[in-house]
């Protein structure tokens, strides 16, 4: 059965710039039975946006990017069932123990609540201004996973990398997912990173939500999954929802969910919808949510 999950991009926008009133909507989300709520990450914004790989990036440069282990702690107290990730959170431009001890933390205090969405952003001035090398930032993302899954299991516990080292250091608290918590990779759909992903991941954040494009992708996914002794089926896959939208700008609710069998034929175990690109405001937030839950 298909999941959904809610992103808070633009949200703030219904309520005058002020994204608290966010917070509390997911209250309703969590009661509506949404299976997941995501933010999205930048730390800072350079003024090259034209070199946003993905088509032209819609964001003007004062657009506020909360940050992404605050905002799902929030959440966390207002709610009881929703899991809470990122779409996705830039990893290399956090120490690696000091991501773990984040995730490890909103784990606990979610009580397990926790899939969190990790990848390298596109931005160069972004990793500049944190004094983070752009070079090896793959390299620097594998470690950091391997840091956190060696911290969430071991102690006293050591590591040796190109990035990051340390022995004999103790790490508490420890998430309270059986297994730790599942680690979900956004990166391109190439084959060294599906090998990636099999090798340190739980599931794939594809930028691509075209079905008859996303389905051969999936199938590398689980190939490559296979290849190593892991079960495919257990991949998850979240995509955002292919809007279609009207002359306003604005998405169509019906036409896009028409597309989503679609989606889920090819693979797709969570679709993401954005409530702020079908309505400009609050009143229509319920609607949307009864929408999503419908496609379950």
């Amino acid at each position: 059965m298909v999941k959904v999950a809610l992103g808070t991009w633009g949200l703030q926008k219904w309520f005058d710039g002020d994204f608290a009133p966010v917070i509390d909507l997911m209250r309703l989300a969590d009661e509506k039975g949404i299976d997941q709520v995501s933010i999205t990450d930048h730390v800072v914004m350079g003024e090259h946006v034209e070199k946003y790989p993905y088509g032209p990036f819609y964001n003007p440069l004062d657009f506020p990017w909360y940050e992404p282990i605050s905002v799902p702690s929030a959440i966390a107290g207002v709610t009881k069932d929703i899991r809470l990730s990122t779409g996705i959170l830039i990893a290399p431009l956090r120490p690696a123990v000091l991501l773990a001890k984040q995730l490890a933390t909103l784990d606990v205090i979610s009580r397990g609540r926790v899939d969190i969405g990790l990848g390298l952003g596109w931005q160069k001035e972004e990793y500049e201004a944190a004094g983070v090398p752009w070079e090896g930032r793959y390299a620097r993302l594998e470690e950091q996973v391997r840091v956190c899954k060696l911290l969430w299991s071991q102690a006293p516990a050591s590591f040796a990398g190109s990035s990051v080292g340390f022995d004999r250091i103790h790490a508490y608290p420890r998430p309270v997912q059986s297994g730790g918590i599942p680690i979900w990779f956004g990166l391109a759909p190439t084959e060294k990173n599906f090998t990636r992903i099999a090798q340190l991941g739980d599931g794939w954040l594809p930028m691509e939500n075209d079905a008859e494009k996303l389905a051969p992708h999936i199938d590398n996914l689980r190939s490559a999954f296979r290849s190593i002794g892991r079960d495919p089926g257990k991949i998850a896959v979240r995509a955002v929802a292919p809007y279609v939208f009207r002359d306003d700008g604005k998405a169509d609710l019906d036409r896009t969910l028409v597309k989503i069998p679609a989606m889920i034929q090819a693979g797709v175990t969570i679709v993401e919808f954005h409530p702020a690109w079908f309505t400009d405001g609050v009143r229509g937030f319920e609607t949307i949510l009864d929408a999503m839950t419908s496609i379950k």
